[in-house]
Parts: C-alpha cells; structure tokens; sequence
C-alpha cells in the first residue's frame, strides 16, 4: 500500500511540475508580448509607428492566450513538444516583427534577447540555434519578398520603452525560474525521501525471502506469478535431535532465544556457502541448492555438503555457548541431503505465493534427516557420486523409501579428505577387485583381532598369487615367444626396407 502511494505521489509531483512550466511559459509569453505592444504603442504616440500599427499591438495583447489555449486544448502531451513548437511560433513572429520594425538597431538587440534567453531556459543550446534561425530564416524572406529597410537609431523614448519591457520580462521570467528551481528542489527532496522509506520497508519485506530469490524479482529476472521448471537441485534438510525433548524442560522464552540464535548462525552458514533457504519448521531448516543461480550440480553438490560440515562444526561452539547458560543436554543436529530434478517455483494463490520446491527427491532428503544419528550427515548416491573424490563417506547400507522402487544406498560424511591427514583415524582404498574402509574410531575391541585375520588371509592370499606368477614358467616362454615374434617381426622389416 506504501508503495503504491508512492508511486501516485511521484506521477501527481510530475504533473504538479508540467503545470508550472505550462503556466510560467504563458505568464512570461504575455509579459513578453505585452512589452512589445507597449513599446509600439509609445512609438504610435510619437510618430515613429503608422496608426496601422495598432494591429500589430491588438494581435501582441491576444496571441500569447489563444497559443495557451490551442495548446491546452490539442493532444500534444509532453511539455518539452508544447514548448517547441510555441517558441518556433515566436521565432516566426519575431521575424516578421523584425523585418516591421525595419532591423532598429536597440528595439532590434532587445527583442533578440528576449526571444534568446526564453529559447536557452527552455530548451538550451539546441533550441536557441534552431529558434534564432528560424527567427533570420523569417525576417530574410519577408526582405527578399517586400524588400530590404533599415533604420539604424529609433527615437529615444521608443528605445527606453523596449528596455523597460525587456527589464520586465527578464525580471518576471527569473522570477518563475527561482519558482521552478525551488519546486524541483522540493519535489526531489520527497521523492528522494519516498524512495527512503521505500527502501526500508523493501529491506524489512526482503526478510521474509530468501536474498537470492529476493534480487531476481527486485531485478526483474523474475515475474510474480505462478509458474514453475523443472531443474536438477541439491536439497538440504536439517533439525535438532532431542529439541522436542528439550522444549519441554525450558521456559519459552530461553528456548525461543536458543532457537532464535541457532538458526540465524545457520543461516549465515548456507548464505556464506550459497545456498537459498526456502523455509524455517520449528527447529528443523530446508535450503536447496541450484536456483535461482547454479555453477552446475557437481558446485552445488560440493557446496551442500561443505556447509552441513560446516555446520557440524559450528554447533561444537554453541554447545558451549548453551552450557555456559547453564543447558546441559548437549544438543546435536543431524541433516540429510539429496540431489535430484525437482519442480521450483511460485506455489500458492494469486493472493498469497510461497517461491519453494517440491517432488520425491525433496521427500528424500527429508527422510535421509530424519534416519541420521546426531552429528551425522547422510547422503543419497547421487550426492556420494559428486562429492566423493573430496569429501570422505561411509557406506550405510541400503534405506527402503516410498516412492523409490529399489532400495537405496546411502553414506555418512566424514570429513574433508584434506584434512582428515595421514595421521587420522580413517583409511580407505579402492581399487578394481579391491576395496578397504576403516574407521578406527567405530572399531570395536573385540572385533579388531577378526580385522587382521581377515587382512593376513587376505595378504597370504595375495602374495602366494604374486609368487606363483613371478614362478610360471610358461610365463617365461610366452615372454621369450613374444620376443622371438617381435625380432623375426623386425627382421622382415628390415629386409622389405633393403628390398
């Protein structure tokens, strides 16, 4: 509602404006074609005009209103069209004036420089170089025409009165230009403040959207209507284990401030990592990743997977940060992510729109969050596939979920391959008929002498084979063989390059 009112305020302002200008150029029209007929008429009264020229004074006292009223009355809307063609209409009117008062001298430099000051305010450079040439153009052919006349010097009085007329039309024209001046002033003052309080309640609105979302409808990338795609995205899910728990130990407003606190650290997590946080359920966050912008699935996948890290670490911090306020339950948040095509875009009612996601693959991602163990960051295996070259994970097996067909494999995230280092708790090696996960940390006692006896069968298996091919020996004659192929090869070559 603000903003429309804004917006009416800024068109009633321009109109206001045009009405000026509109009104200033007809005041100061009249002042100058009353200057005019005053100057005639004390040049009738003393003999230097023919009694004729009270035509001339008649028609200088009622053109400026009937060019108004033409004006008004036509459909010529813009301001700056209605005062070119007005002032080319004075030009025209300056030169027969001109070519009448046969080019005296004073009367002459006066009425140019009334009709060059109003030409130079309304339209500038331009408009005075084609307005004075119009005004030659004019008084050359009337000459060419009628004849050329001149009369250097007017008779004195005469010449005052044009400089008195002339002093009043530049003291009434500066007059309406200081008006003009200090209404623009005014009117950019309240639209400058307009747009100020419109910027603030943009930026209170922008709260309750995700940014990038928000900048794309702002920038016209994007229409408010209801339409949706179909893109490849990686979905985000997370909540707190334990918070229901814990909400019924606290008093609402220490929870809602833990809450509070919680979510905006995440959430200056996904905006530093890139994501677009579609919506806020009681504890739990859903960000997705890939629209409104995307540096391809595999970026996206990485940058998911970099945050929810991210993300396990933070809460270390606020763990300690809660137990200093005195909450001893260490609360642990556990995530699921997914990637797969899924439907984005303008949910809802023309009334009320929700920009958000939706599809199998978002019902995925929130059943891998809900399966995961606190601290634990499951994946599905389009995301293993794309992270795993970086990321280090752990095979959990096989989830059966609704809507899937197939059983399907999922992982845990370890951590970085880069910083788990040589020295960590984790080993992994693959290779094709090979393939070896350990985690220490997950290894339990009493299963560590079945590890090494399965790895020395695994190696006497493995080194009595590389022993029996290092003993065969038709190996050996297959190699001779070979070599004996290969030199009666060469020798053939070389005969048939002799031959």
């Amino acid at each position: 509602m603000s903003l429309g009112n804004n917006n009416t305020s800024e068109v009633k302002h321009v109109t206001t404006i045009e009405q000026l200008f509109s009104n200033a150029d007809y005041y100061i029209r009249t002042i100058a074609y009353l200057a005019g007929a005053f100057a005639i008429t004390v040049g009738i009264f003393n003999d230097h005009y023919p009694q004729s020229a009270w035509y001339m004074v008649t028609f200088a006292i009622i053109y400026p209103h009937i060019l108004h009223a033409i004006l008004q009355s036509s459909n010529i809307k813009r301001i700056t069209t209605s005062r070119f063609i007005a002032l080319h209409m004075d030009a025209i009117y300056g030169g027969v004036w001109l070519f009448w008062i046969q080019f005296s001298l004073a009367p002459s430099i006066l009425l140019i420089t009334m009709l060059s000051f109003a030409l130079i305010v309304a339209g500038g450079i331009r408009l005075l170089l084609t307005g004075n040439a119009t005004l030659i153009a004019v008084s050359f052919i009337l000459s060419s025409i009628f004849g050329f006349k001149f009369v250097q010097h007017a008779p004195l009085v005469v010449s005052i009165a044009y400089s008195i007329g002339t002093m009043v039309f530049l003291s009434v024209a500066a007059y309406y230009i200081h008006i003009q001046a200090n209404m623009l002033y005014n009117a950019k003052q309240e639209i400058e403040c307009q747009q100020s309080r419109a910027n603030e309640l943009a930026l209170k609105m922008s709260k309750y959207l995700a940014p990038q979302v928000w900048q794309t409808i702002f920038s016209g990338k994007k229409d408010v209507a209801l339409e949706t795609q179909r893109k490849k995205l990686v979905v985000f899910f997370s909540d707190i284990k334990g918070f229901t728990q814990l909400s019924d130990e606290l008093e609402p407003e220490v929870l809602t401030e833990l809450l509070n606190q919680y979510l905006t650290d995440m959430c200056d997590i996904a905006l530093k990592h890139g994501g677009t946080i579609d919506k806020f359920i009681g504890d739990s966050l859903m960000i997705f990743f890939g629209d409104p912008t995307s540096e391809g699935t595999k970026a996206d996948a990485q940058k998911c997977v970099a945050m929810a890290i991210a993300m396990r670490k933070h809460m270390k911090v606020l763990q300690q940060k809660w137990s200093s306020q005195g909450i001893k339950t260490p609360l642990q948040i556990r995530m699921g992510i997914n990637t797969g095509y899924c439907t984005v875009g303008n949910f809802g009612a023309e009334q009320r729109m929700d920009y958000t996601i939706v599809g199998k693959e978002v019902n995925l991602a929130s059943r891998l969050e809900s399966l995961a163990d606190a601290g634990e960051i499951l994946l599905s295996y389009e995301t293993f596939s794309l992270i795993k070259d970086t990321v280090m994970c752990r095979d959990k097996g096989e989830i059966q979920v609704k809507g899937f067909s197939r059983p399907l494999p999922i992982y845990q995230v370890v951590g970085f391959r880069k910083e788990l280092g040589c020295e960590s708790g984790y080993m992994e090696h693959q290779l094709d008929g090979f393939s070896m996960y350990l985690d220490e940390e997950k290894l339990q006692a009493r299963d560590k002498e079945r590890v090494l006896a399965a790895l020395e069968s695994a190696t006497a298996k493995i080194r009595e084979q590389v022993e029996f091919e290092s003993n065969d020996p038709f190996k050996e004659l297959i190699d001779d063989g070979n070599d004996a192929v290969n030199t009666q090869t060469a020798k053939v070559h070389s005969l048939n390059g002799k031959g």
